[in-house]
């Protein structure tokens, strides 16, 4: 099922940039990315809600806390820089560099989490290097 939900992902990521190149015209990559976050908060909460899930944030620990709010750091520093790119650059352009997350992804799990690193991961992030750096020219 991991399959289906990562291909989805592409596809609405896709659709992400899509929209938010077409969006972002005339205003500030800033007032995209809070109009983004804002629409983004409602529906995370929106599925929570009606998911029955509002008893789980008793079991969140401060372990839990810290790291979630570090990747929300993170995620807000990522649509605020992804943004800032869109406003002057292409989208084919600035999406295939934004897809570098996976090499990035790929080498800190590698390195913090002691994921494995194979022939066939480091290939697949080479050959995700070379088609971004081919794709920017």
């Amino acid at each position: 099922m991991w399959k289906l939900y990562a291909i989805l992902a592409a596809v609405f990521a896709a659709l992400t940039a899509i929209s938010a190149k077409v969006g972002v015209r005339g205003v500030s990559g800033n007032v995209a990315t809070a109009v983004r976050t804002c629409v983004v908060l409602l529906l995370a909460w929106g599925i929570v809600i009606f998911g029955g899930q509002m008893k789980e944030l008793r079991e969140l620990s401060r372990f839990n806390v810290i790291f979630l709010l570090l990747s929300g750091v993170a995620t807000g520093l990522s649509w605020i820089f992804y943004f800032k790119a869109l406003e002057t650059g292409d989208v084919s352009r600035v999406a295939p560099i934004d897809k570098l997350s996976v090499v990035f992804v790929m080498i800190i799990a590698f390195v913090f989490l002691g994921e494995p690193m194979t022939l066939k991961s480091a290939a697949g992030g080479l050959l995700i290097t070379i088609g971004a750096v081919l794709l920017t020219l």
